[in-house]
């Protein structure tokens, strides 16, 4: 029990601070050539007080970034939703609701007005992100085929608003850092492959390993790191419970993306 604890979270952080980057929620990134930025973004899936504790930590850092909250029960607490905001971190709605409306875009777009004006009504919110609904045949981002998130008063969606040939998308899906193979949806994908050089083959196993990518110069300035609070934990019961149940559910989606 070593990799997807606090102090690993916090030794990855620190690391990125001694080296010069900067952290940001996802509604303050702007693309700045030879600037370092990290975009701290979190999917709260499940497990919020989670979220509140690697909140605190980034907060005694300095640090802010973007959490994502599902709108469903194991995800969505409105007084650790406020307690977030209050330490200075972005509140973004992480909606699946094409998904949960059985693909019908209509629906999909009632529920996501409705649940987004919930979330609204606690915090300010102006960007979004996709929940991949690993098991759902729907993609919740096809909403945006007949509909415009922008005239909801939303600036940003990362799948469209990022450019992943200029920003490096690292993320914690599956329980480890190369879970692309394994993914679903959680892909750097913007409209046209990642074609940069400086990104291709550029793979982590684990923290470590981008720990010591970091230390040792090179790194791709601008950054986007997605984690999934729940994973992260020094409680060796729930550590172990999360790892036994990611490693079952690689399986499935190694399966289905097969």
């Amino acid at each position: 029990m070593s990799d997807f604890t606090l102090p690993t979270f916090q030794a990855l952080l620190s690391a990125f601070l001694t080296e010069g980057f900067s952290f940001t929620p996802l509604s303050s990134y702007t693309e700045v050539s030879g600037k370092k930025t990290v975009i701290l973004r979190h999917d709260v899936d499940r497990l919020p007080g989670n979220s509140l504790a690697t909140a605190q930590l980034e907060h005694e850092t300095g640090i802010r970034g973007s959490y994502y909250f599902r709108i469903v029960p194991e995800s969505y607490d409105e007084t650790i939703i406020r307690e977030i905001y209050r330490l200075g971190h972005e509140i973004g709605y992480h909606y699946e609701d094409l998904a949960l409306a059985g693909g019908d875009a209509d629906k999909a777009y009632t529920s996501f007005c409705r649940n987004l004006d919930k979330i609204r009504k606690l915090v300010p919110v102006t960007t979004i992100c996709m929940h991949g609904s690993p098991l759902s045949r729907y993609d919740s981002r096809d909403i945006w085929k007949k509909y415009d998130y922008r005239k909801l008063g939303l600036t940003a969606e990362p799948y469209f608003d990022i450019d992943f040939n200029k920003t490096f998308y690292l993320t914690d899906t599956g329980r480890r850092w190369d879970g692309h193979k394994v993914s679903i949806r959680d892909k750097a994908i913007a409209g046209s492959p990642v074609t940069n050089p400086d990104f291709l083959g550029r793979s982590y196993h684990t923290t470590s390993g981008i720990i010591g990518a970091v230390e040792k110069g090179g790194f791709p300035n601008q950054v986007m790191i997605t984690i999934h609070p729940q994973r992260w934990t020094s409680n060796i019961f729930l550590w172990s419970k999360e790892f036994i149940s990611q490693n079952l559910k690689n399986q499935v989606k190694r399966f289905m993306v097969k």
